[in-house]
């Protein structure tokens, strides 16, 4: 620091539009130089995990949609794959092979988000309308599956809640199919684009040594060259039968993490692609009175299907006493649900291991000696929302 200067103290949020939420960031300056950086979290905090303990199994999948807003049925498949566990059964091929299909469509579209408003904050506005565009056609298919965009809630504890209307397959699979396509927009807009470049390349470096001792993940790590993908490393829902490139960076700075989850749009939508392809006839969910729900149709014309309903609703299920965890691979990162079952139709208690708030730690070791201008550079490239922060 100069000796003619003073440090200033400087708050970023908690109502800054680039802080993706209300996250407060105290930067100490020495001019434009940020000395310090400190996250200060907790704004958003809504006591999900303390609520899970109130409500039925079934009755907490709308809350983990919840964690992160951007990626609701990546929650959900979190949770139910954890409860499944406790349960020790399996779903039915057709409700794998669809929840695979939903989950890669959502990682699409948390990537799309992430990409509008990324380079947004940068300055460049005309990618937020071609990343909508292709945002708004997988909204529309969640709707046509489930009922809702934002939160379509179409994972249920031993399947999925119905199944896919007519035609919904080719739709997605004509998506799956123009979307390589609509990227190269994306690119000729930004990757070489001199500006983008600048403000992206060299910013940010994390190397292997910092990734592993932060605990990050995700297209953050794997933004460094560590191609650490749960889908890969630890598979669930068959994702060891799909073909599929893990994509690393090698400089491990914000412009390879940009190119990191580009590859990761197109993995997905050959994901997509082969699940379709595969997609099995047959049960949407186990059939298990005990578990699963009855289908919608039964429950209004049969009197054993609306007992079934009624009771699952009123009692819920009554896993085993134990406790178990199980990650996932979320648009994030590593996603990972701990559940801890006394044997009642509500769990004793839930902690969830959200990426957004492991991998914001990283964001003071990141911005020291960086300008303030590039803060808001590293807050677009961890990715995080603040719901799935604080929780």
């Amino acid at each position: 620091m100069s000796e003619l200067t003073e440090r200033l103290i400087l708050n970023v949020g908690p109502q800054h539009p680039s802080t993706h939420g209300v996250l407060r960031v105290v930067v100490e300056l020495d001019g434009e130089v940020i000395v310090r950086c400190t996250p200060d979290i907790g704004y958003l905090h809504r006591g999900i995990e303390k609520l899970m303990e109130s409500k039925t199994y079934h009755q907490c999948l709308p809350l983990t949609d919840r964690i992160d807003y951007l990626a609701g049925s990546a929650n959900n498949l979190g949770f139910v794959l954890a409860v499944e566990k406790l349960l020790g059964i399996e779903v039915p091929p057709r409700a794998r092979y669809l929840r695979v299909i939903m989950a890669e469509m959502t990682r699409i579209s948390s990537h799309l988000f992430w990409l509008a408003t990324h380079a947004h904050d940068l300055g460049a506005m005309t990618p937020l309308f071609y990343t909508f565009r292709e945002r708004e056609q997988l909204m529309d298919l969640f709707e046509a599956v489930a009922g809702g965009r934002l939160f379509p809630c179409y994972f249920r504890i031993g399947g999925v809640a119905r199944d896919v209307p007519d035609g919904w397959t080719e739709a997605v699979r004509e998506f799956c199919r123009t979307f390589p396509e609509k990227m190269k927009d994306y690119e000729t807009l930004l990757t070489k684009n001199p500006i983008w470049i600048r403000r992206t390349r060299g910013v940010g470096v994390l190397t292997v040594d910092e990734v592993l001792d932060y605990g990050l993940s995700g297209p953050v790590a794997r933004g460094s060259g560590i191609a650490w993908d749960v889908r890969r490393a630890d598979p669930y829902c068959g994702y060891d039968e799909f073909d599929f490139v893990v994509p690393v960076g090698e400089n491990g700075d914000t412009y390879d993490r940009y190119l990191v989850r580009l590859e990761e749009m197109r993995q997905s939508a050959r994901i997509i692609m082969q699940a379709l392809d595969r997609l099995p006839a047959g049960d949407i969910a186990v059939q298990d009175p005990t578990i699963a729900y009855p289908p919608k149709a039964d429950v209004f014309t049969k009197i054993e299907s609306l007992i079934q309903h009624f009771l699952l609703v009123e009692d819920g299920i009554r896993p085993p006493q134990g406790e178990v965890f199980h990650h996932t691979e979320a648009p994030k990162g590593e996603l990972g649900f701990y559940i801890v079952s006394d044997g009642t139709s509500r769990p004793f208690r839930v902690k969830v291991r959200t990426p957004s708030f492991v991998n914001l730690q990283v964001l003071s070791k990141m911005a020291e000696g960086r300008l303030l201008a590039d803060l808001i550079a590293l807050i677009g490239t961890i990715d995080i929302v603040l719901a799935d922060v604080d929780r």
